[in-house]
């Protein structure tokens, strides 16, 4: 009698998105771990399969997969170069036909900055040493040794292009510029030009270049900002005024984000009648800046574009220059945030700004870093903005400072700060708001970056930390412990290999000593509940001897707000 061959039927693979609508995301040093369920006969083989698509590779190749249950399998890929690769699985009986799963999934592969980086914002015209007066590319240079000594290895400079005159701002937002006012970075465009021009006060393009050059030999990249905002004096009002929206009367509207207004900035209509003219238009700008040595992007408001654009645009990018990054500066809820990270962007901004409270920040970042989110969106915290200064720093200064700043750069691989936040600036224009006072968006501003009572030597010992430190270098990896009291917030994490351990504990009240009970995973760190071992605090330098899983610590903000722990 002939024997019927069981059909073999592979199911719930992870990761994928959407059926396989969006792509997911690793980088070049760290692996693709593909999970999946096979059911057919006893003994079956599975392969992992995958391929480069741009340039496209015509053949699979394939790395064995492991059986790790009854019907469950593991197989993982390391990809290199950068790009936008597809991967897949396929399975067959001993002797038998080969079956392939019916989707070829997508994953952006990014360099690692992607996901481990520490940013520096800072106004290039605000980099002289003489009050009032311009700042150029050759001033913004002299600052990269301080910047480098702080750990730092991005810096993001704000739009670089000629300023508007029309409607320009003057100091404190004020809707009336007096003379010499420079005006906001943000309101693109001149006679002199717009989005691929540069401001003549900064320097020329070879001065840009230079500067380029000069960060990258201390291993600092530059990133840009991409505003698509223009000016009323933007080229583009007179050459498409059909990109832009209109007022009842004809007149082109400028922005509103009630209450604020924006009389110098008139935004785009990213849907005219020649839309796919406007879209190349702005590709142009990326691929400029890419060429002329740019390979990071932080993206101003992108939530309020339409993600089609962006999902159209990244991919058109990164098909022909794959190690971009792109940073998308949305202040938005999870929705929003995942909807923009599915469309490709590398990064984003959130939350973490307005949260403080310790149930709170566990909420908020089980969700980001413990869940589906993780295969696709990389959450950058920034401990501030130009245009965000939030009330813990106004009130509780130094010790919110270092507080918010450990937060940022333990809780997450990819952190970023404002300039101006290493000196302790926290004056607001009004009590309780977050707008600066004196804000740099409408003034020059030159600083003493020696100034007494700043915090450099704390920034670089977190960055040297996370230098030192594998298990810091990876996002998904963050761990809640258990911790007793409002304010002593306790994680951790483990290095891929198991090898590098973290433990952090902070006070979460700046205005006063903490006193509580934290719980230490030891079966996570591979210690038996009754051994010693040896923890090292990483910023005090010193060590200690423990033993068992509970442990009290006492943290003082005016002495150190929080405590990362190693596990020697």
């Amino acid at each position: 009698m002939k024997t019927v061959e069981k059909r073999i039927i592979i199911r719930n693979v992870y990761p994928e998105l959407a059926g396989g609508r969006y792509p997911i995301k690793r980088e070049v040093d760290r692996p693709l771990v593909v999970t999946t369920d096979i059911y057919g006969p006893r003994t079956i083989e599975a392969s992992l399969l995958f391929k480069r698509m741009y340039p496209e590779e015509s053949d699979w190749s394939s790395v064995p997969m492991s059986q790790t249950g009854a019907t469950r399998y593991q197989g993982e890929v390391l990809f290199s170069p950068e790009g936008i690769y597809l991967y897949s699985i396929e399975a067959r009986a001993a002797a038998g036909k080969r079956t392939r799963y019916h989707l070829d999934l997508e994953v952006y592969v990014e360099p690692a900055r992607a996901r481990f980086a520490a940013w520096y914002e800072m106004f290039p015209r605000s980099q002289g040493t003489v009050k009032g007066k311009h700042g150029t590319f050759k001033d913004a240079e002299r600052r990269i040794p301080d910047i480098k000594r702080m750990g730092f290895s991005v810096i993001y400079l704000t739009p670089i292009h000629p300023i508007g005159v029309t409607n320009r701002k003057g100091r404190n937002n004020s809707l009336k510029a007096k003379r010499g006012d420079p005006g906001v970075p943000w309101s693109v465009g001149s006679k002199l030009g717009g989005h691929t021009a540069i401001n003549p006060e900064l320097g020329t393009l070879k001065d840009f270049h230079h500067f380029i050059k000069a960060a990258g030999k201390t291993g600092i990249e530059i990133a840009f900002d991409f505003t698509s905002n223009c000016s009323p004096d933007h080229p583009w009002i007179k050459e498409h005024p059909n990109w832009f929206f209109h007022n009842p009367d004809g007149t082109i509207r400028y922005a509103e984000n009630p209450p604020k207004k924006y009389q110098d900035v008139c935004p785009l209509n990213f849907n005219p009648t020649d839309r796919e003219e406007m879209w190349e238009e702005i590709k142009k700008i990326f691929i400029f800046w890419i060429e002329n040595g740019i390979k990071t992007f932080r993206v101003d408001n992108p939530h309020t574009k339409p993600p089609a654009f962006w999902e159209w645009l990244i991919r058109e990018v990164k098909e022909v220059y794959p190690e971009t990054v792109f940073l998308a500066e949305a202040f938005t809820n999870y929705d929003k945030l995942e909807e923009l990270a599915l469309a490709g962007f590398s990064q984003s901004y959130g939350y973490f700004t307005w949260r403080n409270e310790k149930n709170e920040l566990i909420e908020y970042f089980t969700k980001l870093t413990g869940t589906y989110l993780k295969e696709f969106l990389r959450m950058n915290l920034f401990v501030n903005t130009p245009d965000i200064l939030s009330e813990i720093l106004q009130k509780y200064g130094k010790p919110a400072f270092k507080m918010r700043l450990a937060l940022a750069a333990t809780l997450s691989s990819v952190f970023g700060m404002y300039s101006g936040y290493e000196l302790l600036e926290n004056d607001p224009l009004i009590p309780g708001k977050e707008s600066y006072l004196n804000s740099e968006k409408y003034q020059i501003k030159v600083r003493d970056w020696d100034k007494a009572g700043n915090i450099k030597d704390y920034i670089a010992t977190l960055n040297r930390i996370r230098e030192e430190n594998p298990a810091l270098h990876y996002y998904g990896n963050l761990r809640f412990f258990s911790s007793t009291g409002a304010n002593i917030l306790c994680y951790g994490k483990i290095s891929p290999d198991g090898k590098n351990r973290i433990l952090v504990a902070v006070n979460l009240n700046p205005g006063g000593s903490q006193t509580g009970r934290i719980t230490v995973p030891v079966e996570l760190f591979g210690i038996s509940s009754d051994e010693e071992y040896t923890i090292r605090n990483l910023i005090t330098e010193e060590d200690m001897i423990w033993k068992g899983r509970e442990q009290y610590i006492t943290l003082d903000p005016k002495v150190e707000p929080a405590a990362i722990f190693r596990i020697e």
